[in-house]
Formats: structure tokens, sequence, C-alpha cells
């Protein structure tokens, strides 16, 4: 792929995660056929803006960083799963996780 190749895929990956669910940097990679979880990363820095970019999570249900705070919001409303840590919140990556593999319509 080229990359403006790559950038169009990883935008059409995301906007196919259903309200509520998420997928990992490395997820969106791999749905490509790729492993460039960093290239995905940076496809969101630059032109996540306009796509629901707190779906693509960190590894470990980790929002993205520095996007914390909005994210969580987002997830709030959405009802996305979220586990209480000792010192932190994160995505229930268990019953949050999603595939373009999968049914959209899963129960979490």
């Amino acid at each position: 792929m080229t990359e403006p190749d790559f950038g169009a895929a990883v935008a059409e990956v995301v906007r196919l995660i259903p309200p509520g669910r998420v997928m990992t940097y490395g997820d969106v990679a791999a749905a490509l056929g790729s492993r460039a979880s960093r290239a995905v990363g940076k496809v969101m820095a630059h032109e996540g803006a306009d796509l629901p970019w707190w779906r693509v999570v960190r590894s470990g249900g980790l929002p993205p960083l520095r996007h914390e705070a909005r994210a969580l919001e987002h997830y709030r409303v959405e009802g996305t799963p979220l586990v209480d840590g000792p010192s932190a919140w994160r995505i229930d990556m268990r019953r949050a996780r999603w595939s373009p593999a999968t049914d959209a319509d899963d129960p979490f």
C-alpha cells in the first residue's frame, strides 16, 4: 500500500468501530494485514480529528495519550465498559474490544 492509501484504509476501519467499542492501534493495523501500529498512531495523530479517535486505544485499554479527559467523556456517553484500577481507570478490553471480522451487533 502506498502511504496515502494506508491513511485512507486506517480511516475506513476506524469509522467502522461501533459506539461503545474500541480497537487498539495494533488491532487496526492487523485488520489491514499490517503490523504497523505506530503508523496507525501517526495517521490518527495527523488525520484523526474527523474520526472517532477515542475508539482507538493503547494496548492495555488506555486512551490516547494526552486526551484522557476528553476520551472519558466520549466513553461515558457511549457506554464503553470501563474498569477502575488502583490509581486510574481503563477500558475493559475483554468487553469493549471490537474487530471488523466480528458482528458489530454482538452484545458486550
